[in-house]
């Protein structure tokens, strides 16, 4: 990911001012990823859902933001046992990972009860899918937390977990790189912990080790901790990306989020960080 230059401590590049201001609104294509939810332990023991993935790219429709400061919200991961925050850009908002059970973006894997449900609230194309269930019986290993790309896998069996649900692929950067995936689910007491859906959401825990978080700037959700004392994974934070065309006046701020030039002309804006796109 690019990185702004740290020359001239108070020049317009160094405050992330990367553009002119003060022009006419501008039509952005998106992707808006919020936070992935952050895994429980202990009899809570599946993989958290990935934060909600919504986009226009390509070809769908964009959003509009008007002449002035437009706010940018990237959704931080959520710790162990919390939901993923929101991610919002104008109109679009994209819902936080879902925690053990929990709706979300995508919905955490099943434990002791059924597993979340994605999408929740409802968008169309879905913003997210359900996690796995656990296989049920008296020692049950944690089911998968759902992706984008997919929903949460069940447990296979009393100990085995499930796999987190895989993410899903999007090219608005200049090149396909995968985002949401979910949380592994843990063993309880032993047996085979679940991986992280596509090698972005955390791994379960296994017996006697820690679970793994998301993959930072992502929205992947955390791995699930084993019962009875590991604890869970936290969610990866989520990403921001809006994309126009070189004609395009606008800056980016704070220094952290950034205004590059990609190869057929068109400009993008990133945010990994909550910030302020101006026009």
């Amino acid at each position: 990911m690019p990185l702004n230059s740290t020359r001239g401590g108070a020049s317009a590049k160094a405050l992330g001012l990367t553009g002119n201001s003060s022009g006419p609104p501008i039509d952005f294509d998106y992707l808006v990823i919020a936070g992935g939810g952050g895994a429980g332990g202990g009899n809570r023991n599946a993989g958290a859902g990935a934060g909600g993935f919504r986009t226009s790219f390509p070809g769908g429709s964009k959003i509009t933001l008007r002449t002035g400061a437009n706010t940018i919200t990237v959704g931080s991961g959520g710790p162990e046992g919390a939901k993923g925050c929101n991610s919002s850009s104008g109109p679009i908002t994209s819902t936080g990972g879902g925690t053990s059970c929990a709706p979300g973006g995508s919905g955490g894997g099943g434990a002791f009860a059924p597993a979340g449900a994605g999408n929740d609230p409802p968008f169309s194309p879905s913003q997210g899918n359900p996690g796995g269930p656990n296989a049920g019986g008296c020692a049950p290993g944690g089911g998968g937390g759902g992706g984008a790309g997919g929903a949460g896998n069940a447990a296979a069996g009393p100990r085995p977990a499930g796999p987190g649900g895989s993410g899903a692929a999007n090219s608005i950067s200049g090149g396909p790189v995968t985002y949401a995936g979910g949380g592994g689910g843990g063993v309880f007491a032993s047996g085979t912990a679940g991986s992280g859906g596509s090698s972005i959401g955390g791994n379960g825990a296994p017996a006697g080790s820690p679970a793994t978080p998301g993959a930072v700037n992502t929205g992947s959700g955390g791995g699930g901790g084993a019962y009875p004392a590991q604890s869970g994974g936290s969610g990866g934070s989520g990403i921001i990306y809006l994309r126009a065309p070189g004609t395009s006046k606008f800056s980016v701020s704070p220094p952290t989020n950034t205004k590059t030039t990609l190869g057929p002309g068109d400009f993008l804006a990133t945010f990994t960080v909550s910030g302020t796109l101006s026009i």
